[in-house]
């Protein structure tokens, strides 16, 4: 199974390559792009405009040309692919994969995100899953790991990241979701017995599934 990503953060690479070794895929069946531009142009822009929605479009529909499956990893980018049609390999956000596994639990879902430009998004679209399992959702921005993140300081930015999955936890939350996929190294800080949600393996599965599904009916 040939996958591709794009994405806006090279560091998301290795990220996406160690949760495909977790399921059973090989690394050479996978590649990336990294559009860090895009994601910059709409935090600039302040929104999502049309040229940088088609801009985002066609380099999806690019990707599908040549692959199985493809995985859009940035949140901020993500949508873009509404407004994608008759894709020639399934098209899937990484952000979608990780609200509809995070629904699945029900009850209160805290989302842990970072980037200031992915909030109204990632509460739009989680509030849309959980609203077909009756659950709530809290978007909590974590402002202080983002500047660490941007710093390099990733030792107390996954730490910072952990604590933060902990106390939503403590504060009652049912399950605490990831906003971003660079935030998955955070997982392996949490505690065992309350282990938050990453979208690299939410997006690996939903991805894998789908491509199952279309050869099923192919």
């Amino acid at each position: 199974m040939r996958i591709s990503f794009l994405h806006t953060i090279d560091g998301n690479r290795q990220v996406f390559e160690q949760a495909a070794r977790d399921l059973g895929l090989h690394a050479d069946d996978l590649r990336h792009e990294v559009r860090a531009d895009l994601r910059e142009a709409v935090q600039q822009a302040g929104t999502f405009p049309i040229d940088l929605r088609k801009e985002t479009s066609r380099c999806l529909l690019e990707l599908a040309a040549h692959a199985d499956a493809v995985v859009l990893t940035c949140a901020t980018l993500g949508p873009a692919v509404a407004e994608i049609e008759n894709s020639p390999a399934p098209i899937v956000r990484a952000d979608a994969a990780l609200a509809a596994a995070s629904a699945k639990a029900g009850g209160t879902i805290a989302v842990l995100c970072a980037a200031e430009s992915a909030i109204e998004s990632t509460r739009k679209l989680f509030t849309e899953h959980a609203r077909e399992n009756n659950a709530s959702v809290e978007v909590v921005h974590l402002a202080h790991a983002w500047a660490l993140f941007q710093s390099g300081d990733l030792d107390a930015c996954f730490t910072a990241i952990a604590s933060s999955a902990e106390q939503a936890y403590d504060a009652g939350a049912t399950v605490v979701a990831f906003a971003h996929p660079w935030m998955s190294p955070a997982v392996q800080l949490a505690g065992k017995r309350r282990r938050p949600l990453d979208s690299a393996h939410a997006a690996l599965r939903a991805a894998m599934q789908q491509f199952n599904e279309r050869s099923a009916g192919d």
